[in-house]
């Protein structure tokens, strides 16, 4: 009888989908997944797979759970320091019709607005190239530009927020709760000692005036406007 333990048949990937399992909800944010490079990973990089549309799934849950809606109920199930998976099968992810659908008549569907904007923010250097061919994408990586990553960031935000069927309210609420709960204070208080202000806050809500008044959201052209 041989001692030897059977081999795990996996199909050969040059990329795979992990997540940070070490994790607080005082945080920036609660949840933080990417794709990586083939690679070995430790137990508190935990990985994800899907049976089919592999590289797609893998970006539309990506870009859904790295989106503060989602983190943000999130932290009402984290109680300590670890995201274990029990966790994360729980969280209210979106289901693939969700992407069908359109902000509104005439616009393209919830996943081809997102989908350029999640490869842009992922497709960064050479070592993802497998994933971004995977999408359809032949170019080379995008360049790391900060701001525009910040606001293509809170489009996305606000693009899930929508989704959700939350309201302007809500969005406020997530964003910024008044005391004595707390939504995302570490993120609000750096950014106001970075930036003078609760800059993702402005951000978010001018993308999700720009929806709700039937555009597509887009924070180059004025990111100023529906911060009132």
């Amino acid at each position: 009888m041989s001692n030897m333990a059977p081999l795990l048949k996996l199909e050969p990937t040059e990329w795979i989908q992990a997540f940070r399992s070490i994790t607080n909800a005082t945080n920036e944010r609660t949840i933080i997944t990417s794709s990586l490079p083939e690679s070995g990973v430790g137990n508190s990089s935990p990985t994800m797979d899907y049976t089919e549309a592999r590289a797609f799934a893998t970006l539309l849950v990506m870009a859904n759970m790295n989106s503060l809606p989602l983190d943000w109920a999130a932290r009402l199930s984290v109680g300590g320091a670890n995201l274990n998976f029990y966790l994360v099968k729980q969280f209210p992810v979106l289901p693939p019709e969700a992407y069908l659908e359109s902000p509104s008549p005439g616009q393209p569907s919830y996943a081809q607005i997102i989908a350029p904007k999640v490869l842009e923010l992922t497709f960064t250097a050479w070592e993802l190239e497998p994933f971004a061919r995977d999408l359809g994408y032949e170019g080379p990586p995008f360049q790391w530009d900060e701001e525009r990553r910040h606001r293509l960031k809170c489009e996305l935000d606000a693009i899930y927020a929508r989704m959700y069927g939350l309201d302007r309210s809500d969005l406020e609420h997530i964003l910024d709760a008044p005391p004595p709960s707390a939504s995302f204070p570490a993120l609000k208080r750096n950014e106001i000692k970075r930036f003078g202000e609760y800059r993702t806050q402005r951000y978010v809500l001018t993308a999700f005036d720009h929806l709700q008044n039937g555009q597509l959201p887009d924070l180059r052209i004025d990111p100023g406007a529906g911060s009132a």
